[in-house]
């Protein structure tokens, strides 16, 4: 079964909207975890707009399932994931003002500092994911540069999805199978959501985990958490 990660960015930018501790960040994400969820995912910027990296430290001791920090390895955050220790970490490159994550990594025009960082990482024990677009050539550059697994950016799959989802899954599906060929795990982020994700589950010849926030939180407005953090999971269940 593919393991469904939640990003919980948005319970630390809802907490950071009054100030206080409320909603309670940690309990948020012991609370996904009780419900069903295989892993808690995190993304700290710079500016700390919404988890802060005091977050990072507070989480990762208490919980008892896979741990993901996803970030742009600037020396910060390279420090941060050193010191937390994470069992993945996901290599973003998404600029210091971006509100949220645009675009995967040029695996190639950065080929020596991405194999320079997986391997600092590797040598920490952390499992490392490079975050590609769905593009062949990023594929095999993150696997020259010694990543674990790519995590495939499925904007654009989730933004064509409603015109055709054949032709909307068909890259990643080529991208994916490459992945399998080089040896890479593949996750997968960014947009999905109970509409879309089944199919693409379905649609990919391996996918070993999804990170899921936005969604999954909007969708937890109406449903609550516990009833969406399990409807995620029976979209993710093998048919």
């Amino acid at each position: 079964m593919t393991k469904l990660s939640v990003n919980i960015n948005k319970f630390a930018t809802l907490r950071n909207s009054r100030g206080g501790n409320v909603p309670d960040v940690s309990k948020a994400a012991l609370d996904c975890v009780s419900f069903g969820a295989q892993g808690i995912t995190v993304h700290p910027r710079p500016d700390e707009r919404h988890i802060r990296y005091s977050d990072v430290y507070e989480i990762k001791p208490l919980l008892d399932v896979e741990f993901n920090i996803e970030g742009n390895p600037i020396e910060k955050f390279v420090d941060l994931v050193c010191k937390v220790h994470p069992a993945q970490v996901t290599l973003v490159p998404d600029a210091h003002d971006a509100i949220t994550s645009n675009a995967g990594w040029d695996t190639v025009a950065n080929a020596a500092f991405l194999k320079e960082i997986c391997h600092l990482f590797r040598s920490e024990g952390i499992r490392t994911s490079i975050f590609v677009d769905p593009d062949i050539r990023m594929v095999q550059g993150a696997a020259e540069a010694g990543s674990d697994r790519i995590e495939l950016y499925t904007y654009a799959y989730a933004h064509n999805y409603a015109s055709g989802r054949e032709h909307a899954v068909e890259p990643y599906y080529e991208a994916c199978c490459e992945a399998v060929r080089c040896g890479l795990e593949v996750n997968a982020g960014h947009d999905l959501n109970l509409d879309n994700l089944r199919y693409f589950k379905q649609a990919m010849p391996r996918l070993d985990e999804v990170s899921i926030g936005h969604a999954l939180v909007c969708d937890a407005l109406y449903m609550g958490l516990e009833h969406t953090v399990a409807a995620y999971l029976r979209e993710l269940k093998e048919n």
